[in-house]
């Protein structure tokens, strides 16, 4: 078999096109095929002589010259013969992908400065770029801010896209040039003027009413075409459409559409299912807990470490966690009931099922990660520091407590703030203040002022406030690190966040989806979705959503009515 040609290219910067080329050369090789054939009839004629003589109907003659030898290589069964057949799959999986023509997609400055990879988000679509976008990109790249870095990102894989080889920025620009191999389409960039006929209610001058007019314009050069703006301007998007263009939103950044389909980390388990599984389930004992074996239809919807909780009237209750998923079948382990006062975390106890589970997840030193989601005072800081607390002072599990959370505020801003970074970040600490103050009374009220003051300055002397802004390039050794109110984090900061941790850290996400105060940020597209849709089923991870409020009826009832 010919060997394939050498790639001219590095093999990061090989397209989906060399692929198909080299493919398509080595299927060509015939004759080692039938040479393997030919050795599998000459081992096999004997038997087809044999059914020859049983047979009652005439074969049919074979075409004049053509060889018998080959003619049965033909017709006979060959063991090479799916080789071809495997790799001419791989450029029939990649077609699959077109569902129909190409569009061509105008990008926002907006797009651009809120994720500089969406040039590579398009598939096989083809992306332009008007001029204007180019000087607003150049206007907005000073600066220390996300946004500027994502501007200053954009542009320098612009200027790649634009000096590979092959590249011409009139006739179009292969996205897969620097290594995407995912983005099959094209960059197109406007080099020429184009005919801007729009309303004289808008100002011709404004970045906007430009890009506008250049969908307009391309969408009447290159009909019937399907020409679409993508901008994540609201404002934007409906002038578009009041102008008879087609426009969307930019939907990649979004981990789910919709709030309610975040993974709860909890599943129910049927009312039948010890009817069903009854005789199937294998059960065992070791140490404090019971673990069991299942199978079935519900083990395919199973994830690593989610709960599962069987209650019926007039029956006893289960409450378990998967902690193996082998195949058909699954291992349930029994958890520790947090809710009875001898298993209390620092004087806590906890006051549902859904704390139980979360309580759980805090405790097990096997697990790495957590994150707990749910309304206002539903629990979420204060079992996070009891449980901390205890694994730090009490178990010496951990050396010390890392807090941090997003400043965000909810109003207007207060300014700058003096004192040193614990200092700056006191007054967004409140909720850490406030909880323990409750942790700090406990069970100890009767050992007078000297004993609470000395238990809160040990609680305090292993707890650090850590802003943010400084985790760069940090990695944190043995450490329980909180991080509150992670609703308000990009996913690109949850990220920076998570990989701190070293070895024997844990980190705990928390945070209200509810309570987005960040600009821009949705439920579907903020760090703490991210997390959980990325950590589902993470042999060391593990998520919960806390279902029910236990502040005071008063935040209760509000969290439910307001």
């Amino acid at each position: 078999m010919p060997l394939p040609p050498a790639p001219t290219q590095r093999a990061s910067r090989l397209t989906h096109k060399a692929f198909e080329e080299m493919s398509t050369e080595i299927e060509s090789p015939t004759a080692l095929v039938q040479i393997e054939t030919k050795k599998f009839t000459q081992a096999a004629e004997p038997a087809v002589a044999a059914e020859s003589k049983r047979a009652t109907r005439p074969r049919k003659a074979q075409p004049s010259g053509i060889d018998p030898v080959v003619a049965s290589a033909v017709t006979a069964p060959s063991v090479r013969e799916p080789m071809p057949t495997k790799l001419a799959a791989v450029p029939a999986g990649r077609s699959k992908r077109r569902t129909g023509p190409s569009k061509l997609f105008v990008l926002d400055t907006n797009v651009l400065m809120h994720d500089p990879m969406s040039l590579f988000r398009f598939e096989e679509h083809d992306v332009f770029l008007p001029m204007i976008v180019l000087e607003e990109l150049d206007g907005h790249k000073k600066g220390m801010t996300e946004v500027a870095r994502n501007a200053r990102q954009a542009s320098r894989s612009l200027d790649a896209l634009a000096s590979a080889q092959g590249a011409d920025l009139g006739q179009g620009s292969p996205l897969a040039a620097t290594g995407h191999t995912d983005a099959m389409g094209q960059l197109f960039f406007q080099t020429q003027a184009l005919d801007l006929s729009l309303p004289l209610a808008l100002p011709q001058g404004k970045a906007d009413n430009q890009i506008l007019g250049v969908v307009k314009a391309l969408g009447q050069m290159h009909a019937p075409r399907e020409v679409v703006l993508v901008s994540k301007d609201i404002n934007m998007r409906v002038k578009a459409r009041a102008l008879g263009l087609h426009a969307e939103d930019y939907q990649n950044d979004k981990t789910l559409e919709d709030g309610d389909l975040l993974y709860p980390g909890s599943l129910a388990l049927p009312p039948d299912f010890w009817i069903r599984n009854g005789k199937t389930v294998e059960s065992w004992q070791q140490g404090t807990h019971t673990f069991y074996r299942i199978s079935g239809p519900i083990v395919p919807s199973l994830f690593m470490n989610q709960f599962v909780y069987f209650e019926a009237p007039g029956e006893p209750s289960l409450y378990a966690r998967v902690t193996e998923i082998r195949g058909k079948t699954a291992v349930l382990r029994t958890l520790k009931d947090f809710n009875h006062q001898k298993n209390a975390i620092w004087g806590v106890t906890t006051r549902n099922r859904e704390q139980n589970f979360a309580m759980n997840l805090l405790t097990d030193p096997d697990i790495d990660f957590v994150t707990l989601a749910g309304t206002a005072g539903s629990g979420k800081t204060l079992m996070a520091l009891a449980a901390g607390l205890t694994q730090v002072l009490d178990d010496r599990r951990y050396t010390e407590i890392i807090m941090t959370r997003a400043t965000v505020s909810v109003g207007e801003d207060i300014g700058f703030l003096p004192g040193t970074e614990e200092e700056k970040m006191g007054p967004w600490m409140g909720a850490l203040d406030d909880n323990l103050e409750f942790l700090a009374k406990g069970d100890g009220g009767n050992s007078g002022e000297w004993g609470r003051a000395a238990t809160n300055e040990l609680i305090k002397s292993r707890i650090k406030i850590k802003s943010m802004n400084f985790m760069r390039g940090r990695t944190f050794m043995n450490k329980y690190v909180i991080i509150d109110e992670a609703q308000n984090l990009t996913p690109k900061q949850m990220k920076t966040l998570i990989t701190r941790a070293g070895p024997g850290t844990k980190i705990i996400c928390m945070g209200n989806l509810a309570q987005i105060d960040t600009p821009y940020l949705t439920e579907g597209s903020s760090g703490l979705t991210y997390a959980v849709d990325r950590f589902k089923g993470w042999a060391h991870g593990g998520h919960i959503t806390l279902a029910r409020g236990e502040r005071s009826r008063l935040a209760d009832f509000a969290s439910d009515a307001l």
